[in-house]
């Protein structure tokens, strides 16, 4: 059974940076594409950032692109969001997701596992 566990998240000023970190407990984990994705108050989910198994191909929500930027670790059971020149209407609840897939996909409803969630909170 897969778990995946994030942290990293927390309170930050308007252009600052966080880290995001999402741990997957099944080693075999290293054959799934990572996403991550978050939740606005009163808003849907929407796709942030995807990669491949591989991790050799990325792809960003219009939003986050040129400040964001998703990376794979050494073992490829863990996922990592860097957070650069964050805005307020970033604040969400962020949420990494595990697809059975070497290829990514910015689709939620095609990932098969996900984190509890970390809140991101942007003041201005």
């Amino acid at each position: 059974q897969v778990q995946l566990v994030e942290s990293g998240g927390g309170l930050v000023q308007a252009g600052g940076s966080l880290r995001l970190s999402c741990g997957n407990t099944e080693r075999t984990a290293s054959n799934y594409a990572m996403g991550w994705f978050r939740q606005a108050p009163g808003k849907e989910r929407e796709f942030v950032a995807a990669i491949t198994w591989s991790g050799r191909s990325t792809a960003y929500a219009d939003s986050v692109k040129g400040r964001f930027s998703i990376s794979r670790g050494n073992a490829k059971n863990t996922v990592s969001l860097q957070m650069n020149s964050l805005k307020p209407e970033d604040t969400a609840v962020y949420y990494c997701a595990a697809k059975r897939s070497i290829s990514s996909s910015p689709w939620l409803g095609e990932y098969d596992y996900w984190g509890q969630g970390t809140q991101v909170t942007v003041s201005s």
